[in-house]
């Protein structure tokens, strides 16, 4: 059995800094998963993949 996962928020927000440059992260809930298995991931392709999230 298997699904497609989809994002159901954003928890938390972060920057992390590098050398030169800062990425900003966001920390994503996913479906049918618990807060405990949420993901960082690169606030760019969050926004580019899942705009709603930002509404």
């Amino acid at each position: 059995m298997s699904y497609i996962e989809k994002p159901i928020g954003i928890l938390d927000r972060k920057d992390q800094v590098l050398r030169n440059r800062t990425i900003p992260l966001v920390k994503i809930l996913w479906q049918h998963h618990t807060s405990e298995e949420a993901t960082w991931e690169r606030e760019d392709e969050v926004r580019n993949n899942y705009p709603e999230l930002f509404d």
